[in-house]
């Protein structure tokens, strides 16, 4: 978290010292040129005039140093600017400034004059700053400013509130299949049971019937032979 503050601290500061540093060099009077400077409003001109009436080291350093104007803030918006879309909000973002700027020029300060290629340049040198440097810096940035958050997150204590465990498919088939083996083996030992005890009390029957039989044989009386014996 400080590391993460420091830095946007450091862009910040940069990004104001080049704003003075900006301010001192477009909106500093020069009352030689009052004569010479026009305003322009068509786009390329400026740049024309540079091929056909500077030579080719004056056209560089007059082209060259408003490309460079335009670099800090290809470096240092993308530090302020959200993820999504930043290089159009980056490009967006310096073409304004550096049409404020102009503006400002036209109208403020002696010698100076509004010029849209200048805002053009500007422009170019913010887009050439974002894809050499911007881009890779401002990543890195949030990249590591979001990895401290997940981090913390994951440190957070877990509720010592737990949620019952249900059992799973497995568990429930093993106890359905003892169960279902339980009722077989009680099944079949109730139905031996049950035989078992008919079994007893038929033959509890038989016993009693020939018991019975037996008795009455050996009581029942013998008139043929009581007879044959009287004669």
């Amino acid at each position: 978290m400080l590391v993460r503050g420091l830095v946007l601290a450091a862009a910040l500061a940069g990004l104001v010292a080049f704003s003075v540093l900006l301010a001192k060099v477009t909106l500093t009077p020069s009352p030689a040129s009052e004569d010479i400077v026009t305003s322009n409003l068509q786009p390329g001109r400026s740049l024309r005039q540079y091929a056909e009436d500077y030579t080719f080291l004056a056209a560089c350093k007059q082209a060259g140093g408003n490309v460079l104007l335009g670099v800090p803030f290809g470096l240092l918006l993308p530090f302020f600017v959200p993820r999504r879309l930043r290089m159009i909000r980056t490009t967006l973002l310096a073409a304004v400034a550096m049409a404020v700027v102009e503006l400002i020029q036209g109208a403020l300060v002696q010698g100076r004059a509004f010029d849209i290629d200048d805002v053009i340049l500007n422009t170019a040198g913010a887009l050439l700053g974002y894809f050499v440097l911007g881009r890779r810096l401002s990543h890195r940035y949030y990249t590591y400013a979001e990895v401290p958050s997940s981090a913390e997150q994951r440190d957070e204590p877990e509720p010592t509130t737990r949620p019952k465990r249900t059992p799973g498919k497995g568990v429930r088939s093993q106890l359905a299949r003892r169960k279902a083996s339980d009722s077989k083996a009680g099944g079949t030992k109730t139905a031996g049971t049950k035989a078992a005890g008919a079994k007893a009390a038929a033959k509890k029957a038989t016993g009693t019937k020939g018991n019975s039989a037996t008795a009455t044989g050996a009581k029942a009386p013998r008139p043929l032979l009581d007879r044959l014996r009287r004669r």
